[in-house]
């Protein structure tokens, strides 16, 4: 008995060299745009971080699409500071105080009025701990002046 499998060719059952370029792209792109994504959240969701997603979300643009990759370190609003943070040159002293007073802010609130779950309190401040450890041990951008 014949299979129909029997008369494939053994180059039709493997993808081409492109379409796995194609597949790894929109891979990196999927994936950047959910970092991308989860990052803005973060904006305004102090719990969440936004730089380690954001950083996720330039890596993988940078492997996939150079286009996202550029617009990413060139956006209005944060391309500056992934650049910054990318080259080591740190964070400005104002954005970790602004920062580090919204995160501490939320969770305190978050803490007191919206859960009594002291299982939910702790990974809370668990969570501002380890947020504020990172933001504090990150250089401090030098002001102009």
């Amino acid at each position: 008995m014949i299979h129909a499998q029997d008369d494939i060719n053994i180059d039709e059952r493997h993808p081409s060299p492109k379409r796995l370029r194609r597949l790894r792209v929109l891979f990196w792109d999927s994936a950047g745009t959910l970092f991308l994504a989860i990052g803005l959240v973060g904006v305004v969701l102090p719990i969440l971080p936004t730089t380690p997603f954001l950083l996720l979300a330039a890596a993988c643009y940078l492997k996939g699409s150079k286009r996202m990759h550029t617009w990413m370190t060139n956006n209005r609003w944060f391309g500056q500071y992934l650049r910054d943070y990318m080259e080591g040159k740190g964070i400005p002293r104002r954005t970790k105080v602004v920062s580090l007073s919204a995160l501490w802010l939320v969770i305190v609130l978050s803490a007191v009025f919206a859960t009594e779950s002291l299982v939910i309190r702790v990974v809370l401040l668990i969570v501002a701990i380890g947020v504020t450890v990172h933001v504090t041990t990150i250089k401090t951008k030098p002001t102009k002046s």
